[in-house]
């Protein structure tokens, strides 16, 4: 049953959620949920919120030794970089605001110093390294082609509070109606 027949193309923009479609094929975006960081003429990019890797922030940033905080994957784009989202404007000024109550990290300085003097807790905070990219039009394409859903909106909740493995299905869960019943749809359905 084709679930995705009679939709209209939602147009994503900055702060939405990118759901990934249920069977989609490629690995480095199966069951994924990806908050959308910009959105414009140039392109699109954003993060994978729910694919953690196995590192930890002070094993790549020495100057943190202690400070427990899960890495994620934010994609497979330069996967050298590290980035990361907050949601204390207050303790980590002059980022930017992606949606409300979500910041994009730019000042890696001013945020080793603050966990250094300890103001920010693991929890105000959402490491990545790598990010999801598209080059001009790409997405619209991939959401022609209904590899994605559209979550208008993201909260800081989903954001920062939500385990991983429980993003994608609570995320459609929250879209109610067909999202709810895509969101049980098995992994494998030759094991269904």
């Amino acid at each position: 049953m084709d679930y995705f027949a009679t939709d209209k193309l939602v147009e994503p923009e900055k702060g939405d959620l990118l759901i990934s479609e249920p069977y989609l094929p490629d690995p480095n975006f199966e069951r994924t949920v990806i908050l959308l960081c910009e959105h414009d003429e140039n392109g699109s990019f954003g993060f994978v919120l729910n694919k953690p890797s196995k590192s930890q922030l002070s094993e790549l940033i020495e100057e943190t030794d202690g400070f427990e905080s899960d890495v994620y994957i934010g994609g497979p784009v330069q996967q050298n970089t590290l980035h990361f989202l907050h949601k204390s404007p207050a303790k980590l000024n002059g980022d930017k605001e992606i949606v409300n109550g979500v910041y994009w990290g730019i000042d890696f300085e001013n945020l080793v110093s603050s966990i250094n003097m300890k103001v920010v807790e693991p929890s105000d905070l959402k490491f990545f390294v790598g990010y999801s990219g598209w080059s001009e039009g790409q997405l619209l394409d991939e959401l022609k082609a209904k590899s994605w859903i559209v979550y208008k909106k993201a909260t800081p909740e989903l954001v920062f509070e939500l385990n991983p493995d429980e993003l994608w299905k609570e995320a459609l869960n929250n879209m109610g109606g067909k999202f709810k019943v895509i969101s049980n749809y098995p992994t494998d359905p030759r094991l269904n």
